[in-house]
């Protein structure tokens, strides 16, 4: 495996994490990728790092019950990488079309050590990542893994999301009442709705940069805060959120659904030159 990353301490890690994967897997083993932030560029030593396997069929019983010891010791090598492991099991057909999106998948999360059902990761912005960024670990290139997905296809996901998950916290504002999910909810609307205007999956250092330049500048502090926010997320998750940062994430998120409502018809197929 050629070092996919900067950090040598990380790619050992991945090393150590793709090997063990194939010798559970052993022949339905078809690929390992990498995803999100170190894929597209856009990463820091904060960041977590997100990982997709793609084997040939679902997994069995078995195989899940070896992954997830696989998994646990994975997390408990002497390296802070182990411990921020994010990704998901992909059989080969479910990851090839955006339609097949939204069924449940193996899923290990940031921080876990064991792996649960989740469609966390069977969604269109991973596919895109996937085929425009995605850095094989083993096995194929990722992109020739995904078939090409319409940028109207891409830009329907992301207004779904920024719609539905708006609304789930404005009706819940516990869901954002510890530090990490406050700070996560603002980063995440910056990138959702640059990604929704560009049509182009970015990163979140991207998002919140476009956001600062282009939204009314009130929200600025906001924003940087929550970047700010963004070490050790193990004790943030534990930490309870600012009540008059959670009463202004809720705002903020007001106000990026309204729009989200404006951007998404002026743009229809076309896409726009990525910012920085």
């Amino acid at each position: 495996m050629i070092d996919p990353t900067p950090y040598p301490s990380l790619n050992a890690v991945l090393q150590e994490l793709v090997e063990a994967v194939q010798a559970v897997l052993g022949s339905s083993f078809v690929a390992a990728c990498l995803q999100g932030s170190f894929a597209v560029g856009d990463f820091d030593p904060h960041s977590d790092v997100d990982f997709i396997i793609v084997v040939e069929e679902g997994l069995s019983e078995d195989q899940v019950h070896a992954l997830q010891t696989m998994h646990e010791r994975i997390y408990s090598l002497d390296c802070v990488w182990a411990q921020h492991l994010e990704g998901s099991y992909f059989p080969k057909d479910v990851l090839r079309h955006h339609s097949r999106r939204g069924s449940l998948l193996w899923y290990l999360d940031n921080g876990s050590r064991a792996l649960i059902e989740s469609d966390h990761d069977n969604t269109v912005v991973v596919r895109c990542v996937l085929l425009e960024h995605g850095i094989a670990l083993a096995g194929p290139h990722p992109a020739t893994l995904v078939d090409p997905i319409p940028v109207a296809t891409l830009r329907q996901e992301i207004l779904e999301s920024i719609t539905d998950w708006g609304q789930e916290v404005l009706a819940e504002p516990d869901i954002i009442g510890n530090r990490f999910y406050q700070c996560f909810a603002v980063l995440h609307y910056c990138r959702a709705l640059h990604d929704l205007h560009t049509g182009y999956v970015g990163s979140k250092r991207t998002g919140t940069g476009w956001a600062k330049t282009t939204l009314d500048p009130s929200w600025a502090g906001l924003i940087d805060r929550a970047w700010d926010g963004r070490p050790n997320p193990a004790l943030s998750v534990r930490q309870p959120a600012d009540p008059e940062e959670v009463k202004r994430t809720l705002e903020f998120i007001e106000y990026m659904l309204k729009l989200s409502a404006q951007y998404a018809p002026a743009f229809g197929t076309r896409r726009e030159q990525p910012t920085a």
